[in-house]
């Protein structure tokens, strides 16, 4: 007889009905338990990522910091102290009204020779994103880095369901002894990984409807953006004696890396795509 219940009888009926009562328990007690760790690591991880990327934009040098206004022409010189969070920054607020009220045109002005679709926003780091028709989001490298990188020897790819961060790590290029972080353009969840064949690498489903890419560069933005970053390319490939000559006569080569083996390339991949 079983304590408390009248004219229990411990059956055989009984038993496996009590047993498979607790073990459903147990199986929804374990569910819960391994959902809530994995959701506090996956905050851990996010706010670890913030906290990196606030102090690796501080230790960036001011000409990685450039304002998004100096490439259309609205500054000569002007620097982000923002962390590229554009939405906090009540200059660019009036700025992009201003905008807006002259209809700026879009185009790709300034572009020496880099394929650059204005179909998708891009990152300062130099990944870029676009939206698909089912809502989730395709993330990619643009062709700067791509050319910069060349061929990678290994590519580490994240799990699915790994939650990336805006300006947190999406994945990493191994190019020998070298590791090579891409920086997430967006906040979300992976739901599908590439090798790259099909033009990108990652599919991202926002983690809400309110998709930040405030902060991500568009339309005339663009074309000066990355002649900027080729004329800083140049002058850290440049040789000081006689200044640089691309060996293919001024347009960039498919591997810069391979033409020019003898460079630092952790310090060149470390400015250029914003890992200090």
């Amino acid at each position: 007889m079983l304590s408390l219940v009248f004219a229990y009888a411990w059956s055989t009926g009984n038993i496996i009905f009590l047993g498979a009562f607790f073990t459903i328990v147990a199986i929804i007690v374990a569910t819960l338990v391994t959902t809530t760790l994995r959701t506090l690591r996956a905050l851990r991880a996010n706010a670890a990522e913030a906290i990196r990327w606030k102090s690796d934009f501080h230790d960036m040098p001011s000409s990685s910091r450039t304002c998004r206004h100096v490439f259309t022409g609205e500054f000569e010189r002007r620097v982000c102290n923002n962390e590229f969070n554009c939405n906090g920054c009540e200059q660019h607020a009036l700025l992009l009204a201003q905008q807006n009220a002259a209809a700026m045109p879009v185009n790709a002005q300034m572009n020496p020779g880099f394929a650059l679709p204005l179909d998708r926003l891009y990152s300062r780091g130099h990944t870029w994103t676009k939206q698909n028709t089912d809502g989730t989001y395709v993330i990619g490298v643009d062709d700067f880095a791509a050319r910069l990188i060349g061929t990678p020897s290994a590519i580490d790819l994240p799990a699915i369901g790994t939650r990336l961060s805006i300006n947190g790590s999406a994945w990493n290029f191994k190019k020998g002894e070298t590791s090579v972080r891409m920086l997430s353009p967006l906040e979300g969840e992976v739901v599908e990984t590439s090798d790259g064949a099909q033009g990108w690498y990652l599919r991202v489903q926002p983690l809400s409807a309110d998709v930040k890419t405030g902060h991500l560069l568009r339309g005339a933005e663009v074309g000066p953006w990355i002649q900027r970053e080729f004329d800083r390319l140049q002058n850290y490939l440049a040789d000081p004696k006689i200044g640089l000559t691309l060996p293919d006569g001024g347009m960039p080569v498919r591997d810069f890396t391979a033409e020019f083996p003898e460079k630092d390339w952790d310090a060149i991949y470390s400015t250029l795509l914003l890992e200090p």
